[in-house]
């Protein structure tokens, strides 16, 4: 069978990147694309295991050898996709997961429309200061004005979750595993035909749940928070006022 192409993005700091790693741990034939990247390694992260860590000179040259099936600009990096890794996870009949950008997201739907977005949210913004001052704290700095300049971008970024099917809001870990996990084989069983093993009906109920025009009700008090509305662009970010405790 065909494998399916799965794009998950979200703003930096709103661990999708242990959303995938769990999922990966509890569902098979799901691989993983590898991004390339010319940003630096940070703490413990390895070339080949969280990036393929590369010059931009040869970024460059790989992208016009045509060997990316996307590419962005984030904060100043390259970043891309390998065609190759659809093209191995294609040959073995199994799913294919891209941790990707809304740029990049925006790129794979326009060749392939087929593919599943999922799109993963913070809480709010004092959630995710907070998960990105201490993932800034494991690797030995915390720049405050990066973690602010990220939280701006977030918005930004969030603003594009219309373009996604689905919606996860990263509140419990444990629940958006299992909502990821639900996706995952509701997509397998209404595309492929494949079997849940296990409580079927349940698992295709909270896939259900999750599609964005199903989320609205969970959505509102998300996106108020960030400062989105139905005239977003006049919004600002409620950081400055929020109590700093952590």
């Amino acid at each position: 069978m065909a494998g399916i192409l799965f794009i998950i993005s979200a703003p930096s700091g709103s661990g999708k990147s242990t959303l995938v790693s769990e999922l990966r741990k509890q569902v098979s034939g799901v691989d993983f694309a590898v991004s390339w990247t010319t940003r630096a390694p940070r703490g413990s992260e390895q070339s080949g295991r969280e990036y393929h860590f590369t010059t931009r000179e040869e970024f460059m040259r790989m992208l016009e050898a045509g060997m990316f099936l996307e590419h962005a600009e984030v904060f100043g990096n390259l970043y891309s996709t390998a065609k190759q890794s659809l093209e191995e996870a294609r040959a073995q009949g199994h799913d294919l997961l891209l941790d990707i950008d809304v740029q990049g997201a925006a790129q794979v739907r326009a060749k392939m429309p087929e593919a599943v977005g999922i799109f993963v949210l913070p809480p709010n913004p004092r959630v995710l200061r907070t998960r990105l001052r201490n993932r800034s704290r494991a690797e030995g700095v915390v720049d405050e004005e990066e973690v602010y300049r990220r939280l701006s971008e977030a918005r930004k970024e969030i603003e594009n979750f219309r373009q996604y099917g689905y919606i996860l809001i990263n509140d419990i870990l444990d629940r958006a595993v299992a909502q990821l996990e639900a996706i995952v084989l509701a997509e397998r069983f209404y595309r492929n035909g494949e079997t849940i093993a296990y409580r079927s009906r349940r698992v295709l109920e909270v896939a259900a749940a999750c599609l964005q025009i199903n989320s609205q009700e969970r959505l509102k008090p998300v996106l108020e928070a960030f400062g989105i509305n139905g005239d977003s662009s006049q919004q600002q970010l409620p950081f400055g006022d929020e109590s700093d405790d952590d």
